[in-house]
């Protein structure tokens, strides 16, 4: 019989504690790696779905503009733009099909022999007007573009739609696997202490800290708290090496979760998804809100002249101002988007709407000044070149908005009573000073 030493029986206990850590690593980076293949499918598949389908309805939507303004206007600048964005938009189609993305090819399929149609029907509308024909183009317009313009953007919102969901069912799934990982390292863990009384305390003291920081570390990210820092764990084991791993999972899940919240990198306000939902939140609570479209007259001419370096801090410039505008006179119920470009989105209650948009108009009027050089200011306008390339003279820059009240009654859905911001937007950028439009000003009229 073998005779077994304390020294052996620590050892024994030893040997099992270390193959039971061991088997607690592999655990746990295996299951870590699931974790890694969610994020990573969530990276390279969903957010860049969800990334281009925003792309391609965003030039849908300024196609389906210059079509509109086409048949008013009748520019063939307007008509370079429609086909300009039409390209973009077969583009974004072309970047979407290379994502492996179930029944991609078949919706997309769908897409581009829609997209095509309304590309033909557009030439008939040129053709109309060439001929003179402004009526008959007018009436293909309101139908046959339309539908096919509305079934485009339901199949390309449907797609990021499902982009969507299946973000959330990964997410979802994430947080079961690593709440998982955390229960059966802990059993893993309890079974370890009949390994050997003695080592019981320097066993639970090695392993129990970690492993309740790295279950803690789970509760918050499942609760998407992804700053924590309480996870500082310099082991250079296994258990060292999930920590890291785990870090590095957190990081990426932050990446990702700021990525979702649509934020521009420029001026750091939220974007057209967060506007969209703030709208359809707004509308759905049935209660009284206005919506304010600000638009700068004469920023391109600007940046063409002084860079976009140089117009870049404008547009910084004009975020500070509707920020202060809401420190000063709005409350924090009030909502501050950035669509892209040198256009911005207020959203308040009808009483302080507004007071806000006349104090941000008096602040731009004041500010936009120090942007251009002291001989420009003198003579109120710059020269700079249009679309054609022909010389000519351009005011200072101005600030234009468009306000629209509604208590869910009117509008439908958050694009609708955002089209109608931007047409009374549109209306006031056709004076020469910096001013706001309601809906009553222009019925008035």
């Amino acid at each position: 019989m073998i005779k077994l030493t304390i020294a052996k029986k620590l050892l024994a206990a030893y040997l099992l504690m270390a193959l039971l850590t061991i088997m607690i690593g592999a655990y746990a980076l295996f299951s870590l790696q699931h974790l890694n293949d969610l994020a990573y499918s969530i990276v390279k598949e969903d957010f860049l779905i969800i990334y281009q389908t925003r792309q391609v309805i965003d030039n849908l939507l300024a196609q389906e503009r210059s079509e509109k303004k086409f048949i008013i206007l009748q520019d063939s600048a307007l008509e370079e733009l429609f086909w300009s964005r039409s390209a973009a938009v077969k583009q974004g189609i072309a970047k979407l099909e290379k994502v492996d993305f179930p029944g991609i090819i078949n919706l997309l399929t769908q897409v581009k022999q829609l997209h095509k149609e309304c590309e033909d029907i557009f030439q008939r509308e040129v053709a109309f007007i060439r001929a003179g024909q402004a009526a008959d183009a007018q009436r293909l317009s309101e139908h046959s573009m339309k539908e096919k313009t509305e079934a485009v953007m339901a199949l390309v919102s449907g797609l990021q739609k499902k982009a969507e969901i299946d973000v959330d069912q990964k997410m979802k799934l994430i947080r079961s696997r690593g709440i998982k990982a955390s229960s059966v390292t802990l059993i893993l863990f309890l079974i370890s202490l009949c390994g050997g009384i003695a080592l019981a305390l320097f066993i639970t003291y090695n392993i129990t800290r970690p492993l309740k920081k790295l279950k803690k570390a789970t509760g918050f990210i499942a609760n998407g708290n992804f700053d924590f820092d309480d996870l500082k764990i310099s082991y250079k084991d296994e258990i060292g090496e999930l920590a890291r791993r785990f870090r590095i999972m957190a990081n990426r899940l932050k990446v990702l979760e700021q990525l979702c919240l649509d934020a521009s990198p420029l001026t750091r306000l939220p974007g057209n998804i967060a506007i969209e939902r703030q709208i359809e939140q707004r509308l759905a609570e049935k209660r009284p809100f206005s919506l304010c479209h600000a638009d700068l007259d004469n920023f391109k001419p600007f940046a063409d002249k002084y860079g976009y370096a140089w117009a870049s801090e404008v547009i910084k410039e004009v975020a500070d101002i509707l920020t202060g505008a809401l420190r000063t006179t709005g409350t924090d119920s009030d909502f501050i988007g950035h669509i892209g470009g040198d256009d911005f989105i207020i959203v308040t209650e009808p009483a302080r709407a507004e007071q806000l948009c006349q104090q941000v108009i008096t602040e731009f009027d004041q500010r936009i000044l120090k942007f251009y050089e002291e001989q420009d200011r003198e003579k109120g306008f710059i020269i700079g070149k249009d679309r054609r390339g022909h010389e000519q003279t351009f005011p200072l820059m101005t600030i234009s908005i468009g306000i629209v009240t509604d208590d869910g009654s009117r509008f439908e859905s958050p694009l609708e009573m955002a089209r109608a911001a931007a047409d009374l937007k549109e209306y006031a950028k056709t004076q020469p000073i910096s001013n706001y439009v309601k809906q009553e000003d222009v019925h008035h009229h």
